[in-house]
């Protein structure tokens, strides 16, 4: 049994994690929301489960390396600074940072790089995402990790490679492009399809997220699986055993 603590603890991913933990036989160790201690968290958890905000992310991960735990982060819309901050953390603790901690996700960014890696450049790569309408970030983090396996799996850079927002008189599509369009509405807890358009045909590959338990139940694997490991970043792919 392993004991569990929640950053961002008041949140709809904080209570699902909450239920989640105590149903799956851990302990859950405490909760904190804006303005609560990391510090004092990590050192009565085995690992730390972090959904809160990007501006909070450098105090957890200097509470996690101060304990000496691992660390989950599932918080979206990091920028470079944050990653640079995790690149950081993990040469002394294990960290796993995913923009979707669902297994399910997990299996289809899985897919998506292998499609791209085997389908042309003329293969055309849209993926489309629909939230629930109070999401602050698009597109979302999960779209983010497909676009990236969509590039890896092409062996491309996906930011000069992405085209988002458009909106008017756009001109032709760009050779090779992955694409992102961001729908937000009701209480859509996450669907995601990556559309791969060829000449005369399509491939589709979808998710559909119908509770935001199942991102709770891949955060608590992920965190035991984190528990006794070397420091180092990694993936839900390893957690899932993907490539191993």
């Amino acid at each position: 049994m392993a004991r569990i603590g929640i950053i961002g603890s008041e949140g709809a991913m904080g209570h699902a994690l909450a239920e989640v933990i105590k149903a799956s036989g851990h302990s859950l160790s405490g909760g904190i929301d804006k303005g609560g201690d990391p510090a004092a968290l990590a050192d009565e958890s085995d690992a730390l489960v972090d959904f809160s905000a990007p501006a909070a992310l450098d105090a957890n991960l200097h509470a996690a390396i101060g304990a000496g735990i691992p660390i989950v982060v599932g918080t979206t819309g990091l920028h470079s600074d944050n990653h640079r901050a995790i690149d950081a953390a993990a040469r002394a603790i294990p960290v796993l940072q995913t923009g979707n901690t669902s297994l399910g996700v997990t299996l289809l960014a899985h897919l998506v790089r292998e499609a791209a890696a085997r389908l042309g450049s003329e293969w055309d790569i849209e993926i489309v995402e629909m939230h629930h309408r109070r999401k602050v970030d698009a597109p979302s983090g999960t779209a983010l990790l497909l676009g990236e396996a969509a590039a890896a799996g092409r062996g491309i850079d996906l930011a000069p490679h992405s085209e988002r927002g458009r909106d008017g008189h756009t001109g032709a599509r760009s050779e090779g492009a992955i694409g992102f369009a961001a729908l937000r509405g009701g209480t859509v807890a996450g669907d995601h399809s990556v559309i791969l358009a060829g000449e005369e045909e399509r491939i589709t590959l979808s998710h559909q997220a119908e509770n935001r338990s199942i991102f709770a139940r891949g955060a608590v694997k992920a965190a035991e699986w984190l528990i006794g490991r070397d420091a180092g970043r990694y993936s839900m792919d390893e957690v899932l055993g993907i490539g191993s």
